[in-house]
């Protein structure tokens, strides 16, 4: 440190060593300041005027900064680019302490912890996933700490890129020695300590974090991976944000078997979540059947995608109350319409437990909780679904009673409403009336004096004050004390002018500060309410689901699928979900299918371009899948076997950077569906070996499909589009 540095410059360069891969955002007053390189990358990033100041004797260093208000607009460029800022804040006011006012980090900005709302996308979770590595298996632990969703597995390495895929995680954090594989994934990865991941200290976070003496009871005391990887994420969320760990009040263990397979190509090549085409979320499945009206109801449907259920008995419930919405016309456009009032409960009862909630997000809770009654009149007849509804009257009340309709910032005050404290509402009597004085003084002082030009005024360095234009000055009383001297005139005060004003500007100062104070304590008491609220937000969820697929197979004449356990797959018109609606009404061509283990167990398809193969092969996949989400489906009819995985092998393509070709590439998603695949898959093959010869390609096709048939442990249902028309011999050889 430089000698004859300032006291401030002292106090960053301290900060600024705690955290040195973090550019630090520095509260200075209106302001957030960078300094030195901090200061010079943000001038480049955020395209900002890159200046200096002096820090000492002699001694200026460079520096850039933002305006506080518009933070979050300047973090999302940061974060977006991969940045990790420590935000660091006045943490007591001027005048409070002698000397410098304390600072410090209250958080540290990463990828996977943002909560600021403009930088979070609304129908999509923003998860920070812990991985453990290992060669038989490995640990995975997830948590997105807007929503405290918080859940941990383990599971064979293959099963990590599609899980990657399926949770899109913004950051990943690793221990520093783990040597992962590639793990196909954007997100920013992060080196922790090794230590962080040892199962001793993972299992005393966990333990301590949950005020438990066993994990037991969570499920993953069995699973060391798990365990190693919650705990790690834990201690991480512990170590950059402040007041947040207390949301994490609960802690699902899943297994990766209780779900449909998909890998990193099926869920690509049947454009679940983006189509291919255009690497955007316009065109895909997703975007075809999301009509939910609130983004937890659009958050939790894509989770229903992502992971199709192999539980016939938890489909049928959710069948069923699809069903219900769906037969019901009035009493679903009424919760569609209640719906499309409900703010974000999941985000906004997070933000307010961790203290960084603002004024409007309590009204919108309030608004939202206010729908629950309604909703819960309107599904009286699904009692179970109406159960999971917890109306707070309590709470509805408290913030009635303590926000203004149409708050404003704590900044500007007026956030308190009248009526709920006794000692604001005195304090602020005493103010108005204190105004009111000098309203009136500026006439009274007219009418005494006789200067009508007389102006009472302030400003913020000299106060209240009198001013009388040069010309008047010999009629000044003598009782005018001259406060400041004007090239056209003076301004002056007197003793009970200057009475007034130190009661207005206490009782401002006392107003801000208990309206701040009260403020907390209503936020602690909703908080205290979290357990029910986060409950009816799930409730709110699913009713949103729900209501949605039921209406999109009102519009769209899905039915209802029947679900099996037998090997069996029996579609009579089906339609593509999505292709359907890209062409005129009654275009689409309806399409059936009859796969059975037992007598129908393959399909080949054969026909020139563009003749709809491959959109067939999708349709059957996304019907399956679809059945197994709950979902109504675009056919006349169909009965669904359970599928454990589906797989697709479509189209070509290198992958340059393995420095794979096309040819390879086919090969290995090829030599996985057949390692991989059980008798209760579903493979989609569109076109085997045309990255090498004619004769060669049609070989390795007649090789794939009678090893899919005749293999005992393989022998799935299978769909394969090709251009080898030799290939329709096989019905003749393959029983």
């Amino acid at each position: 440190m430089r000698e004859g540095s300032t006291p401030i410059r002292r106090q960053y360069l301290k900060i600024k060593q705690q955290y040195p891969q973090a550019i630090v955002l520095f509260r200075l007053g209106d302001f957030y300041e960078t300094f030195d390189e901090d200061a010079r990358l943000a001038s480049r990033e955020l395209e900002i005027v890159l200046t200096s100041r002096g820090m000492g004797k002699g001694h200026k260093v460079p520096m850039a900064g933002i305006p506080y208000h518009a933070l979050d607009n300047y973090l999302a460029r940061l974060i977006s680019r991969g940045y990790k800022v420590a935000i660091c804040e006045q943490v007591t006011r001027p005048g409070e302490t002698k000397g410098l006012v304390e600072r410090e980090v209250v958080r540290l900005v990463t990828p996977g912890t943002v909560v600021e709302p403009g930088l979070l996308e609304s129908k999509s979770n923003n998860y920070l996933v812990s991985l453990v590595w290992g060669e038989e298996v490995v640990g995975l632990a997830y948590v997105d700490i807007t929503t405290s969703e918080f859940a941990t597995t383990q599971f064979p390495p293959h099963r990590l890129v599609p899980e990657l895929e399926r949770l899109k995680p913004s950051e990943i954090i690793a221990a520093e020695s783990a040597d992962l594989p590639a793990l196909g994934s954007d997100a920013s990865l992060t080196r922790l300590e090794d230590y962080w991941f040892e199962l001793e200290t993972a299992t005393q976070t966990m333990l301590d974090h949950f005020g438990v003496s066993t994990l037991d009871g969570y499920g993953c005391g069995h699973l060391p991976l798990a365990v190693r990887a919650a705990g790690a994420i834990v201690h991480y969320i512990q170590e950059t944000q402040k007041g947040v760990l207390g949301q994490l009040a609960h802690l699902i263990t899943y297994t990766t078997d209780a779900f449909m397979a998909l890998d990193v190509q099926t869920q690509r090549n049947l454009e679940l979540f983006q189509a291919s085409r255009y690497g955007t979320a316009g065109g895909s499945l997703l975007s075809g059947i999301d009509l939910t009206r609130t983004a937890m109801g659009g958050r939790l449907l894509r989770r229903w995608l992502g992971q199709p259920l192999l539980d016939i008995k938890e489909l049928n419930k959710r069948q069923d109350a699809i069903g219900w919405f769906a037969d019901n016309t009035l009493n679903r456009s009424r919760a569609i319409s209640l719906l499309g009032e409900v703010a974000d409960c999941e985000r906004l009862i997070n933000r307010i437990k961790s203290g960084i909630a603002i004024p409007r997000e309590l009204t919108a809770l309030r608004r939202s909780l206010e729908i629950i009654p309604k909703l819960a009149e309107i599904l009286e007849p699904l009692g179970w679904l109406k159960d999971e509804l917890k109306p707070c009257p309590e709470v509805v009340d408290l913030i009635s009673q303590a926000i203004v309709e149409s708050p404003g910032s704590l900044d500007q005050g007026g956030v308190i409403r009248p009526g709920f404290s006794e000692e604001l509402d005195n304090i602020r009597k005493s103010s108005k009336n204190a105004k009111q004085y000098l309203a009136d003084l500026e006439r009274t002082e007219r009418e005494k004096t006789g200067i009508k030009s007389l102006k009472v005024g302030f400003n913020r360095v000299f106060g209240y004050y009198i001013e009388v234009s040069r010309p008047n000055l010999s009629q000044v009383p003598q009782d005018y004390i001259r406060k400041q001297t004007l090239v056209n005139g003076e301004r002056f005060f007197t003793p009970e002018l200057k009475e007034y004003e130190s009661l207005i500007l206490n009782a401002q100062d006392r107003i801000s500060e208990l309206e701040a104070q009260l403020f907390r304590q209503v936020c602690q008491q909703v908080g205290a309410e979290t357990g029910r609220i986060s409950a009816s937000a799930g409730a709110l969820a699913d009713i949103d689901a729900f209501s949605a697929l039921a209406e999109i197979a009102v519009r769209h004449s899905y039915i209802r699928p029947t679900l099996t356990t037998e090997n069996t797959i029996d579609i009579s018109g089906g339609r593509h979900p999505v292709v359907e609606r890209t062409l005129d009404e009654g275009s689409f061509v309806p399409n059936d299918t009859f796969l059975s283990n037992d007598d129908a167990q393959l399909i080949v398809l054969t026909g020139p371009n563009m003749s709809g193969k491959s959109t067939y092969l999708r349709q059957v996949a996304l019907i399956v899948l679809m059945a197994q989400t709950g979902s109504f489906v675009p056919a006349a009819s169909a009965t669904i076997g359970l599928v454990d995985r589906i797989f697709t092998r479509i189209g070509a393509r290198e992958d340059l950077p393995a420095g794979q070709s096309t040819f390879m590439v086919e090969m290995v998603e090829t030599a996985n569906i057949l390692n991989n695949a059980t008798p209760r898959s579903l493979i989609i093959l569109d076109e085997i070996g045309r990255g090498t010869s004619t004769y060669d390609g049609m070989s390795i096709a007649w090789a794939v499909v009678e090893y899919i048939h005749n293999h005992p442990r393989l022998r799935a249902k299978t769909l394969y589009a090709t251009h080898y028309h030799e290939l329709t011999e096989l019905a003749d050889i393959l029983p």
